[in-house]
């Protein structure tokens, strides 16, 4: 199956130990081979010898679009609507005031707007912010199944926040369904593309998606605390109106105006200072991706996760552990979660052994697969050394 496999030759851009089978890029990416030659001239050339020269010079000032164009083309977007910086966190709390104002501005005196639908599995922290901007926004949280989204979407409803893909099981959730029951109700829907971005097609303009955020450290590659990303569809830029204007995304940041004028398109998104040495690290491991299409990946995605579980099946004794991730390949992400006895300790022994995954509490073990650097044999290795992890030396569990 490596041998075979288009994308097996992109593993080289990558600095991936061959004596440790790393299936945890769902929660840290690989370090991509340019980035550490390229952050060396950012700071001894740009940073060191050109300092201020190189906001304009090297194109400082301009990476949260230019770089934001990159994520675009990995998640169905059109350039200038991406936008990098800040934290996934920070943009979700911009996108969901956003979309609560336009949704209220678009239908004054009519049936108030008066809820922001989450995903009830939610990543902890969109919960938390989402609560946050309802306080703001005078709204009320209700607390909605992803898969039962699109029917409860009604005329109450300014907002859904909805993750793409669900952090802990690996659920792949109806982003096409979901988006257009919004619009059906006038309501709009912000994505988490956290677990999506990079290991899936996403299509947010082919599906007209509203606003998405999402985080690049994961299967885009960008490194610990990359800066984050947001989406805003373009129809909607000239109504974005951000909690957080600050003077980077004003229409004339230099004037050093006391009253604010917002710019135009996604530049919007923008805060402060964009945080330049994560930024161009992230710029520069972007470019693993040159010559491989979205396509391709989830081809392999899904027959590694596949093969995984056939070898789990083969490997593991029976009964002793439980896919929680579904079968179905529309309802897979790029991970499989297994619910097993002992979880942590079992994931200690596995990362003992040189296979790295993660554990969430109370009892799953995350096994993500990176199609740009994970190979077959790695997932054999893996689910055999789970095999031994579970097995006793007379065969009891």
């Amino acid at each position: 199956m490596d041998v075979v496999d288009p994308l097996a030759a992109i593993r080289e851009r990558f600095a991936v130990d061959d004596g440790v089978t790393y299936l945890d890029g769902n929660s840290l990416g690989a370090l991509p081979r340019g980035v550490p030659g390229r952050m060396a001239e950012v700071i001894e050339r740009e940073w060191g010898a050109l300092r201020i020269r190189s906001w304009e010079e090297s194109g400082w000032w301009t990476a949260p679009e230019r770089i934001g164009d990159r994520i675009a083309t990995l998640i169905g977007a059109g350039p200038g609507q991406v936008v990098v910086g800040d934290s996934t966190s920070v943009n979700v709390f911009k996108a969901v005031v956003a979309a609560v104002r336009i949704a209220r501005s678009r239908a004054p005196g009519t049936v108030p707007r008066e809820e922001v639908l989450v995903d009830a599995s939610t990543f902890p922290t969109d919960g938390y912010i989402a609560e946050s901007a309802a306080r703001m926004t005078g709204t009320r949280i209700r607390a909605v199944a992803p898969g039962a989204m699109a029917a409860e979407i009604g005329p109450r409803t300014a907002v859904a926040l909805v993750n793409h893909v669900d952090y802990r099981s690996g659920r792949l959730h109806d982003l096409p369904g979901t988006t257009a029951a919004a619009h059906a109700a006038g309501a709009l829907v912000v994505w988490d593309l956290c677990h999506s971005a990079g290991a899936l097609p996403v299509g947010l303009d082919a599906h007209a998606a509203d606003f998405a955020v999402g985080c690049t450290y994961k299967y885009l590659n960008g490194g610990p605390g990359a800066p984050a990303y947001l989406y805003v569809r373009r129809e909607l830029q000239p109504l974005f109106d951000s909690p957080l204007p600050g003077w980077n995304s004003h229409a004339d940041p230099f004037s050093m105006a006391a009253s604010y004028a917002p710019a135009d398109g996604a530049v919007r998104g923008r805060v402060g200072t964009p945080d330049i040495l994560s930024m161009l690290a992230l710029e520069a491991a972007l470019e693993v991706w040159e010559g491989v299409s979205i396509e391709a990946v989830r081809e392999k995605s899904l027959a590694l996760t596949d093969f995984f579980l056939e070898c789990v099946e083969h490997h593991v004794p029976p009964g002793a552990v439980e896919s929680v991730t579904p079968a179905a390949h529309a309802e897979r992400g790029s991970q499989v979660a297994l619910r097993c006895r002992g979880a942590g300790e079992v994931m200690r022994e596995l990362t003992a052994r040189g296979v790295v995954g993660d554990y969430r509490r109370p009892d799953v073990l995350r096994f993500g697969f990176t199609p740009l650097y994970t190979s077959f044999a790695d997932v054999e290795r893996a689910a055999r050394v789970l095999g031994q992890v579970l097995t006793t030396a007379d065969g009891r569990l």
